[in-house]
């Protein structure tokens, strides 16, 4: 019976709806309505993430039949694990952000916030779940447009400008993909009755030459979204302008689409490709973490930190993917929604404090454990998450990341390493310079009251998750390591031998 009910486009059209309601309405009774919705979706997640582990959710229905496209949404291990990631974090944002309308210099009403972060919810859970390329595809350019308004409707004074950087990169990555999508339904042609939808795809021959060429027009795309070193500078000047929860959505929701299309697609599509880049990519990866730290330890500004800390992070991230082995891959999976909750917290934590500094530079800051204790506390455990921290689920998908890697690629492996080191140092130096020492007097005056009710509702879940996921992995690194197996077998590749020396 349950089979008949299509669960997966209630899940996504839940926020959608939630969207237009919001819409329509005014004053404070808009702001319960969005959360009341963004509440009602996590727990639809929760029930479909449970649900998918015992019986396969599948929908697909002919869309454009001319060319083969279908209404195809799945819930597979990956996807599972994003959706997850999806419902937890929006409704979090929405409480963080509830008077985000009232800051100085917003163009529109806290409402129209809540309804465009809940359309960035409904768009995303979509993307996770698409099975066919072309709908992938929209949905991969729809979601800029909620993102896009975020950014310049809401937070400082040259959001407009980053928001169209923002918006230039994205474009052109999908451009870009667009290429690819169009000698992928070419080839389909080419082969007997056209078909975009991915599993389809995966069984092409696309031989060697047309299959790396097509397999760099998505990953180019994929790394802009990810971000990585070199395709990352839109993503400093986008965390500077745009409002903490903006930010949290972008790189805990939005930019987890590269690192998922480059599992879900570059992988499955296009194996002989993805095998014959991984030595650039690996090389890439490495120079992207040390790049994100080293920046991060030198940023001058909290928001920026945080986007440096994460373009470090996404390094780490696509390492392991491109290690190809089931630990790594499991690891980085893993490590997507981890990344998501670490992020997400030291966003949302650096968001209140320069709300009421009025700042975000750090020279501006010292000694606010004394006058706020619970944020100073909630700032480094968010910090000791972005470390790494053993205890904190972070741990987890690094270490598996790095054990993974060391079976196939141990010299890399070996250099990885300096982008951890370089995490404590740029963590533990941006809480000393801003949260110890002596109290600053323009401190005292701005930073007087300590995290409200609200503000610590907004964050607490998180660094819960994290910890219990830290000491209680099990239930998630199963899903991970399905994910992962999956995606070795489709891609014909096995893991590395132990070694086993004899005395």
């Amino acid at each position: 019976m349950i089979n008949s009910i299509p669960l997966l486009s209630i899940l996504a059209l839940l926020p959608l709806a939630g969207s237009l309601v919001l819409a329509c309405m005014r004053g404070a009774a808009a702001r319960v309505t969005g959360l009341g919705f963004a509440l009602a979706t996590t727990a639809a997640g929760v029930f479909v993430f449970v649900l998918g582990r015992g019986m396969p959710l599948v929908e697909e229905v002919p869309w454009i039949r001319m060319i083969g496209a279908f209404y195809a949404l799945e819930l597979e291990p990956m996807s599972a694990i994003m959706v997850l990631l999806t419902v937890i974090l929006t409704p979090l944002v929405l409480i963080a952000e509830w008077r985000v309308g009232e800051a100085e210099g917003s163009r529109w009403p806290t409402r129209t916030f809540f309804a465009l972060a809940l359309a960035l919810e409904g768009l995303s859970l979509l993307v996770f779940m698409s099975s066919d390329l072309l709908l992938f595809y929209v949905l991969f350019e729809a979601t800029l447009i909620p993102m896009y308004f975020m950014i310049s409707g809401f937070g400082g004074p040259e959001r407009a400008a980053a928001a169209v950087k923002f918006l230039l990169f994205s474009l052109a990555g999908g451009l870009v993909m667009l290429v690819g999508v169009a000698g992928l339904y070419a080839v389909s042609t080419a082969a007997g009755e056209p078909s975009l939808l991915i599993r389809d795809l995966a069984a092409l021959d696309l031989g060697s030459d047309l299959g790396r060429w097509l397999f760099a027009a998505f990953f180019f795309a994929f790394a802009v979204k990810a971000p990585m070193a070199g395709l990352h500078t839109w993503l400093p000047d986008t965390a500077e302008q745009a409002t903490s929860g903006s930010s949290t959505m972008l790189v805990g929701i939005l930019d987890k689409i590269g690192t998922f299309g480059m599992i879900k697609i570059c992988l499955v599509i296009f194996p002989e490709a993805s095998r014959w880049a991984t030595p650039l990519i690996l090389v890439w990866a490495i120079v992207s973490m040390i790049y994100g730290a080293l920046m991060a330890l030198a940023s001058p500004d909290l928001l920026r930190f945080v986007s440096y800390t994460s373009v470090s992070h996404f390094g780490f991230m696509v390492f392991g993917i491109f290690a190809l082995t089931t630990q790594s891959l499991a690891g980085s999976v893993f490590y997507m929604l981890n990344h998501g909750f670490s992020t997400a917290a030291l966003f949302l934590v650096v968001g209140f404090l320069v709300g009421r500094r009025g700042t975000a530079a750090i020279e501006a800051y010292g000694g606010v454990q004394k006058t706020a204790p619970v944020l100073a506390g909630f700032l480094l455990m968010s910090g000791l998450s972005a470390l790494a921290l053993p205890g904190m689920s972070s741990f987890v998908s690094e270490f598996l990341v790095m054990a993974g890697s060391w079976q196939r690629y141990p010299v890399h492996t070996a250099v990885l390493t300096i982008g951890m080191v370089l995490a404590a140092s740029y963590v533990l130096t941006v809480y000393k310079r801003t949260m110890t020492g002596p109290v600053r007097d323009d401190v005292s005056r701005h930073v007087s009251s300590d995290l409200s009710l609200r503000e610590r509702l907004a964050v607490v879940p998180l660094l819960v998750l994290l910890i219990l996921f830290g000491f209680f992995p099990k239930p998630l690194l199963q899903v991970a390591d399905e994910a992962a197996r999956n995606v070795m077998q489709t891609v014909g590749v096995t893991d590395p031998a132990p070694t086993i020396q004899e005395n």
